[in-house]
């Protein structure tokens, strides 16, 4: 390198257009966020795999549980988590009619399961005030039920602030901001599903 005159290095500017992105101050207080929840939902599977070192009888006789049913509808969110990721692939390409239809298509899904979880609540022969099991059963599967909630209430705010075509909000970190959420909640179900269909 040349050094100017009066014996300093030369100063050279760098190419337009190849600045440094930055990361989104909301994505990064989302991504903390959700590593507080990964906290949060460890304490849950620690006092459910405590409860049950020290319980004879897990789960108790007369609890029964459709596995099959957990197995199609855990498939059916993780069939979510596909169309989200199409739905931050088109937002990056600019397309808001594709990722909004994808963004329906995973609320759809979502929603479906958060549905089915209630008929299943409806349907078990045992309750939260029954047993130690029955305690953490219901703690393991509603926070992660008010966590899908969450996630639906936000794939309607993003609806809601991407549409129109007077919208100024950027597509890509927007989507991805739910993404992040989203594939959070699908991923937290598959180590609930583990636990307390599989393992037990």
């Amino acid at each position: 390198m040349a050094p100017e005159p009066g014996g300093g290095p030369s100063s050279i500017t760098p190419p337009t257009g190849l600045a440094p992105r930055r990361a989104s101050p909301l994505a990064v207080g989302v991504v903390v966020w959700l590593a507080s929840e990964v906290m949060f939902f460890g304490g849950l599977f620690a006092a459910y795999f405590t409860l049950r070192s020290v319980d004879a009888d897990w789960p108790p006789p007369d609890v029964h549980l459709d596995v099959l049913r957990a197995v199609i509808f855990t498939v059916v969110l993780l069939t979510s988590s596909i169309t989200m990721h199409a739905c931050v692939t088109a937002a990056e390409h600019g397309d808001r009619r594709r990722s909004l239809r994808w963004l329906f298509a995973s609320f759809v899904l979502g929603l479906a399961f958060l549905v089915n979880l209630g008929l299943e609540w409806a349907g078990n022969d045992f309750t939260l005030t029954d047993n130690a099991y029955g305690s953490i059963y219901y703690l393991l599967t509603g926070f992660h039920g008010l966590h899908l909630v969450g996630g639906l209430a936000l794939m309607i705010a993003t609806a809601v602030a991407v549409s129109g075509t007077k919208s100024h909000v950027p597509l890509g970190p927007t989507f991805t901001i739910s993404a992040y959420y989203w594939h959070f909640v699908d991923a937290v179900w598959i180590f609930v599903f583990l636990t307390v269909f599989v393992v037990r």
